[in-house]
């Protein structure tokens, strides 16, 4: 039998989730930063052991698949964190996992996602609709399709990262300055820190979750979207599900640029020495750029650090 999954994710659930995590994964650092004088935070969600913050809501939702769904298996369309997330919590419970991935994505990410164990189905970015090839092989399989950012179950496991803060910062963090590609982590946290204020971070001409939240509806792309970096932050739209957690919830949206992200990479590599890709840096960017406002209790969420190693080099040299 297949569940009905429409149902709303709530903070019950991420407090559910951060107790799961917890016992399999050790919390991220936080760590202190200075931007222009100010001291602030930033949380390393890119030493997670797939490199990315995925892996949390991965795992929340894999783990709450009934039995008879895990003999099915999953299906997940990512560019590269997501299915990395995936593939990890798939392998820990013995569950197949066919990810659809985009042949340009970098090739980190393909060969991490292979190496762990997930089937990779390619797709042409741009040219094939992603979401129809995962649908058709959840029609052929009856696997159970595990979505990056519209999944309650995958916004209450993002939303763990807030359980964590709150625990080392000591309190509620006045703000949280998130990177924003369909809107997953953003909610997640909104869930977990109601007192806390969410700015979302897109990259310029992506900023979906940013116009569907002033304007109060879906935004999709256009039809010619710019080019970016952040290949990590490129969905066509919201879902309803984020956009219904985050209207009310998150601060006006904010868009960095390329420039903007390799200034940050930059600056997590040389003051936290820490590695940056484009799509994980882009809160960082915006802070840095003056484009959100920081305190003593603002924690700007790194979330990825897979970057293939010749274009993080490139960024660094690139001054």
């Amino acid at each position: 039998m297949i569940r009905d999954e429409i149902r709303m994710p709530t903070r019950q659930g991420v407090l559910a989730a951060a107790d799961s995590i917890g016992r399999i994964l050790p919390p991220t650092p936080l760590l202190p930063i200075e931007i222009d004088g100010v001291r602030c935070h930033v949380k390393a969600e890119s030493l997670q052991p797939v490199g990315a913050f995925k892996i949390r809501g991965g795992w929340w939702r894999l783990s709450n698949l009934t039995d008879e769904e895990k003999t099915r298996g999953v299906v997940a369309v990512s560019s590269g964190n997501h299915a990395q997330g995936v593939a990890w919590a798939a392998r820990r419970l013995g569950i197949a996992a066919a990810i659809v991935m985009p042949r340009n994505a970098p090739r980190v990410k393909l060969e991490a996602t292979r190496a762990l164990g997930a089937e990779i189905v390619l797709y042409d970015r741009p040219g094939e609709d992603r979401d129809e090839v995962a649908a058709r092989l959840v029609k052929e399989r009856g696997a159970v399709l595990v979505h990056a950012f519209g999944d309650p179950w995958v916004i209450e496991g993002q939303g763990s990262a807030g359980v964590e803060i709150e625990a080392q910062l000591g309190r509620s963090p006045s703000r949280l300055v998130v990177c924003c590609g369909g809107g997953g982590l953003a909610a997640g946290l909104a869930l977990a820190c109601p007192d806390s204020a969410i700015h979302v971070v897109e990259p310029e001409g992506w900023d979906m979750v940013g116009r569907a939240l002033a304007n109060g509806e879906i935004v999709h792309v256009g039809d010619d979207p710019p080019s970016t970096i952040c290949d990590a932050l490129q969905p066509d739209a919201t879902k309803p599900i984020n956009l219904a957690v985050l209207s009310g919830r998150a601060e006006p949206g904010v868009t960095v640029t390329d420039e903007e992200v390799r200034a940050a990479q930059r600056f997590a590599f040389a003051r936290l020495n820490l590695v940056a890709e484009p799509g994980g840096a882009a809160a960082l960017a915006a802070a840095l750029a003056g484009k959100v406002p920081v305190d003593e209790d603002t924690v700007i969420l790194l979330t990825g650090g897979n970057t293939d190693p010749a274009s993080f080099a490139a960024t660094l040299v690139d001054t």
